[in-house]
């Protein structure tokens, strides 16, 4: 292994669509693990367009990361709720819904819950 690692999201390692063509994850796995680039479509909302995928209730995934553009309404199964805007850090834990807020895409980019997000479960 070199000393730096420095690659394109636009050429990642994998790439999952979500459900109904409202954005897709591009992941890099790295020797530190993987790092997810996501790209929510308007409309996107994850009990819509990953749940079918994902097989569960509610996102089980413990996210942590950063929103480049666009916003996000990321609401708990308890009902605690939090907008995810440009420029600001996120951490959620498992057992949630988020959808896009406004005719904007939103682009986050996680480097702790998106590398089994969108995996089909095995059937």
């Amino acid at each position: 292994m070199t000393g730096i690692d420095s690659r394109s999201f636009d050429s990642a390692d994998e790439t999952r669509p979500f459900e109904g063509d409202k954005g897709r994850m591009d992941l890099l796995f790295t020797g530190s693990g993987a790092v997810g680039r996501a790209v929510f479509e308007p409309g996107w909302k994850w009990s819509e367009h990953v749940k079918p995928i994902a097989g569960t209730d509610s996102c089980q995934a413990h996210h942590v990361g950063y929103v480049v553009s666009g916003r996000l309404k990321v609401v708990m199964n308890d009902g605690e709720s939090a907008d995810l805007m440009p420029g600001g850090f996120y951490e959620v834990q498992p057992g949630h819904d988020a959808w896009v807020v406004g005719d904007e895409p939103c682009v986050a980019l996680d480097w702790m819950g998106f590398a089994d997000y969108a995996k089909p479960t095995d059937t």
